[in-house]
């Protein structure tokens, strides 16, 4: 009996997670301001691949992390994974793209790209507190990602945002082997706000 009562909850949490979770990745495209500019989001499909590679070489020196064949299998996965673009005059600005674990309750940002010229102009922080409100909304308890121990300028992008450096992870990257910044941010402390209006 006591079995049954369990399994039963189990399922009823599980359901409700799902359909919050259903609920949440319906992303309908819209039109968004950040800092004063207007821009343009929605979910990504197989038609923005090539423009997300595009971005991931500005990004990375000619190089891109993940291939076309990579970004499909994400973007097939419809119920654990979310991808989103951003568009100012119908040019791919930047993408995001995020795993959502229910079992951990954690989702974790697997890319984030913005074009080189477009840096530093709200769109990043936009694209990733769009996850973590996701997220949030699913009540996942964190969000995790990592970022290249060069990197810098998003790694204050992150701290910003309210991530913690939580660890090293040496020899991380395929290619280059740089260690990576093991980063995460507590959604129970999360009380953030993009700049951006919708």
């Amino acid at each position: 009996m006591f079995d049954k009562l369990i399994n039963w909850a189990q399922g009823t949490l599980f359901n409700r997670t799902r359909r919050l979770r259903e609920e949440a990745f319906e992303i309908a495209h819209h039109n968004v301001v950040i800092e004063g500019q207007s821009y343009f989001v929605a979910q990504a499909t197989n038609t923005d691949i090539p423009e997300i590679l595009m971005v991931e070489r500005a990004v990375y020196d000619g190089q891109t992390s993940w291939d076309r064949t990579a970004f499909a299998n994400e973007l097939r996965r419809k119920v654990d994974r979310l991808y989103l673009v951003i568009r100012h005059n119908d040019q791919l600005m930047g993408f995001i793209g995020a795993s959502f674990n229910d079992r951990a309750k954690t989702a974790h940002i697997t890319n984030v790209a913005i074009l080189p010229e477009y840096q530093n102009q709200g769109i990043g922080s936009f694209l990733i507190e769009a996850i973590v409100r996701k997220a949030q909304f699913i009540e996942y308890k964190k969000v995790t990602l990592e970022v290249r121990k060069s990197n810098i300028n998003a790694q204050a992008l992150y701290l910003k945002i309210g991530f913690e450096n939580v660890g090293l992870k040496k020899g991380y990257y395929f290619g280059d082997h740089e260690d990576a910044i093991d980063m995460q941010l507590d959604l129970s402390k999360w009380r953030g706000g993009y700049r951006g209006t919708r």
